[in-house]
């Protein structure tokens, strides 16, 4: 959709033409202290909490109030395999079978343990390429597990970075990389969706790369899972991890998710961390047998799983079952062109959209770079009812997520923007 207008009713006319603005009514909106709902465009960083929720949790209290240890097998979602519940969907969302999907652990801790199968460094391969900007955590990580095995983290890291006076990255700098360094690279990790730019790379390319000089692929997915079509099994990446927090509305330090492309489903020889969760379901409670690895992605799991926080994901998956993944991503390239439009019309010099024009290389953020502006103005748009997500030095990302905001919403955002500005 390229038919864009200005004015508010535009904006009304496409909320009450749109398939999915129920959805809306299923999420606590933020509130001022006069009772007022926020315009909320920060789904990137903590996404609404469904209604849903509460009974969700609620159940697995009452259970445990009822039951107690009995809710493992006799609650109405027994915890012994609750984790399964969440699966077929999450996979879905992702583009994944089954089979390569868990969720599990916090997400820096799912890095870890995908690199302690997936980074093998030999004294000739070690190096590790991510994102110049990546995400702090995942640049904290890998130079962890370089220096874990012995190697220097500033020598054994190589940056893919952008080039002077540009944002983005391009793959033909990945493949200059490839093409000096190949052999001496070990794993290329890079944020599926960049944080910072918004960026949505080209998986499948930067894996068909990486394999072809004989490197392990992931991809840490926190601002892709729930936001743009991943097809982590159609990548063949080897591995990819991502929180559920974000466009998944899980709450605040929800659990992660975690991708293990099939080819290694049954290698038992791989190296890795283990548990009794990764065990054989069948004798898993005999407790003497020796260790029988459960195939695909699930043998990666150490510990039984956390039943409230689980619950809090099933209450935002079922929300995403209902309103189709398919729909949700082609209403959020109509609602972020939107957006992109309406703030290309405000003709100001001093705002630049880094993130990329093309719909197909980016989710629903834009990341607003404001010349000259400081902090003080995400401050002004906090106090004009405002939520985003400022980060230094100059840049506010913003998020309009198809679940639950509309185009009163993003013109609501344009027009206070363009009343600070002026």
């Amino acid at each position: 959709m390229s038919n864009y207008k200005t004015g508010f009713d535009f904006a009304k006319q496409q909320d009450e033409i749109d398939k999915l603005k129920s959805f809306r009514e299923q999420f606590h909106m933020p509130i001022d202290k006069n009772g007022n709902e926020l315009i909320y465009m920060t789904g990137n960083s903590l996404g609404l909490q469904p209604k849903s929720t509460k009974d969700y949790i609620n159940q697995e209290l009452n259970d445990w109030a009822n039951l107690g240890v009995e809710g493992h097998t006799e609650g109405k979602n027994p915890w012994l395999h609750y984790h399964e519940y969440l699966t077929e969907t999450m996979a879905d969302i992702v583009g994944a079978k089954p089979l390569e999907v868990v969720v599990m652990n916090s997400l820096t801790a799912n890095l870890h343990f995908m690199m302690v199968s997936f980074y093998k460094p030999t004294e000739k391969r070690y190096k590790i390429v991510i994102e110049s900007d990546a995400f702090p955590s995942d640049k904290y990580a890998v130079e962890s597990q370089l220096r874990h095995h012995g190697f220097d983290d500033k020598e054994g890291l190589i940056l893919w970075k952008p080039r002077e006076n540009e944002e983005l990255l391009r793959y033909e700098d990945l493949e200059e990389i490839l093409k000096t360094q190949g052999d001496e690279i070990a794993l290329i990790m890079i944020g599926g969706v960049n944080y910072y730019t918004g960026q949505f790379f080209d998986l499948k390319r930067i894996t068909e790369l990486g394999h072809s000089y004989g490197c392990k692929v992931g991809f840490d997915c926190a601002h892709g899972a729930g936001n743009v079509k991943l097809d982590l099994h159609n990548s063949g990446a080897d591995f990819a991890v991502w929180c559920t927090y974000k466009y998944l509305n899980s709450g605040p330090g929800s659990l992660s998710g975690a991708f293990v492309h099939q080819r290694h489903a049954h290698d038992k020889t791989l190296n890795r961390f283990t548990g009794w969760w990764s065990h054989n379901k069948e004798t898993r409670f005999k407790m003497r047998d020796e260790f029988d690895q459960l195939p695909g992605a699930e043998g990666w799991q150490l510990s039984n799983p956390p039943i409230l926080s689980m619950a809090a994901i099933k209450a935002s998956l079922d929300v995403f079952k209902a309103a189709n993944f398919e729909e949700l991503c082609k209403k959020s390239k109509q609602l972020t062109g939107y957006f992109e439009f309406l703030l290309n019309q405000l003709g100001d010099d001093s705002i630049r959209i880094i993130t990329p024009s093309n719909p197909d290389e980016r989710g629903c953020q834009l990341s607003i770079q404001v010349k000259n502006a400081d902090k003080s103005l995400h401050h002004k748009l906090t106090e004009a009812g405002i939520i985003t997500d400022w980060r230094e030095p100059d840049v506010i990302r913003c998020a309009p997520v198809p679940l639950y905001n509309s185009y009163k919403d993003v013109f609501g955002f344009v027009e206070r923007l363009k009343t600070i500005l002026n």
